[in-house]
């Protein structure tokens, strides 16, 4: 990515007013089979994605404890999924999504992995039908929270995670906020296309122009029983993340797993990933506690 020409945009952002009208996605579930095959590529080893869904795995692992259950709303072809399941082979996840389509790829990626503490759903992030009261110990939802058509659902679905929750629950939710000019929307959905296919570049800037505002994601935060904590980038909200207190120590064995993980990514992928955490630094985010990735 341009450095120079991400702060430029990211300066230009202090100077709007507000936020852009938001323009949802056509459509709510991604079943056309070109955008399905786009994202999954893109999450795989040496994806464009892989790096961030590390990033949303360290960030959301002092939550999950052993014996667990974690349900993983809008888990695609569940390559984030499987980030969480190798980091914590001790909990249970259950991937839900609204897309068959999306499904069949999650259920061949987690057999073609050997990953066996997953089970798959079809489900709706606004309903959580098949999920009892009180039953989930943890909730996560990155990157999807936009898919939702408007601000009304977007709530409907925090009544819902509150619902499942058990006491002293937590939730890691992760998605992009609304920027204010188009431009910057551009910049970023365009920064990488020669890595990119043209299918994920308009989709990327489909999702940029669907997110909500820092304000709504706050607002709609706020109905849970322990409001998480908000972080977003530097210099304008272009990712969002909101999660709950620790809940966990992080053990030798996560760190090892955390290490290695770390490891098997490649060198311009550590650069990325430190550099996303270098931008999320001011905003009070940081690596947990107990977490540390050394490239000897």
């Amino acid at each position: 990515m341009s450095v120079p020409a991400m702060i430029f945009h990211l300066l230009l952002e202090q100077l709007a007013r507000h936020p852009l009208p938001r323009i949802p996605e056509a459509a709510a579930v991604m079943e056309d089979p070109q955008q399905v095959a786009a994202f999954a590529d893109s999450g795989k080893d040496q994806g464009i994605l892989n790096y961030i869904y590390l990033f949303h795995a360290l960030m959301s692992a002092p939550l999950i404890a052993p014996g667990d259950v974690v349900l993983d709303l809008a888990c695609g072809p569940a390559n984030q999924l499987l980030r969480h399941a190798r980091l914590h082979p001790d909990a249970h996840f259950v991937g839900m999504d609204a897309s068959m389509r999306m499904l069949a790829l999650a259920e061949q990626n987690l057999r073609e992995a050997g990953v066996h503490n997953v089970s798959l759903q079809q489900g709706d992030m606004t309903r959580l039908d098949g999920m009892a009261a009180a039953s989930t110990d943890v909730v996560l939802c990155s990157m999807s929270l936009h898919h939702l058509m408007d601000n009304t659902a977007l709530q409907h679905c925090m009544q819902q995670i509150a619902r499942i929750l058990r006491p002293l629950g937590g939730v890691y939710l992760a998605d992009f906020g609304r920027l204010k000019r188009r431009a910057t929307q551009r910049f970023f959905a365009y920064d990488r296309m020669d890595l990119q296919s043209p299918a994920f570049t308009a989709d990327f800037l489909n999702s940029l122009q669907a997110a909500f505002s820092l304000t709504e994601l706050q607002q709609a935060a706020a109905m849970l029983a322990n409001a998480p904590a908000c972080f977003h980038t530097a210099l304008a909200p272009f990712m969002v993340v909101l999660r709950s207190a620790s809940r966990r120590v992080v053990d030798p064995g996560l760190q090892q797993r955390v290490q290695l993980a770390y490891q098997q990514l490649e060198p311009g992928e550590r650069r990325d990933l430190h550099n996303l955490l270098r931008w999320f630094r001011p905003g009070g985010l940081r690596l947990p506690d107990g977490l540390v990735l050394t490239d000897g």
